[in-house]
């Protein structure tokens, strides 16, 4: 991974733990993924899911990258609710989660 990936993924999880401070609710998961899926790699995406079964682990309710990630992959084909797009890419917007696209390298 170059060197601009690098640093556009260590801003996302910086900027998810500045978001999120308690940790991503379940809820969100499926939508906050879906949306970033369009800025970031399979990759990049598996990395995120580490991050927040990480962070989970520190709830009463925690959850492992596995199964954020079947969550995920389990939701793909069906569209998340408009409500949690709404309420997922209101956060994003809030926390200046930038709409041009990632360096490529």
């Amino acid at each position: 991974m170059g060197e601009l990936r690098s640093n556009f993924l260590t801003r996302t999880v910086e900027w998810l733990r500045a978001g999120y401070p308690t940790g991503v609710p379940r809820q969100d998961y499926v939508a906050l993924l879906g949306l970033l899926r369009r800025k970031l790699t399979d990759e990049e995406i598996h990395k995120i899911a580490q991050d927040l079964a990480d962070q989970s682990q520190r709830t009463t309710d925690p959850i492992s990258t596995a199964d954020i990630e079947a969550m995920v992959n389990d939701a793909v084909l069906q569209p998340a609710s408009t409500e949690d797009v709404a309420r997922v890419s209101a956060r994003l917007a809030a926390g200046g989660w930038p709409l041009a696209d990632p360096p490529t390298d």
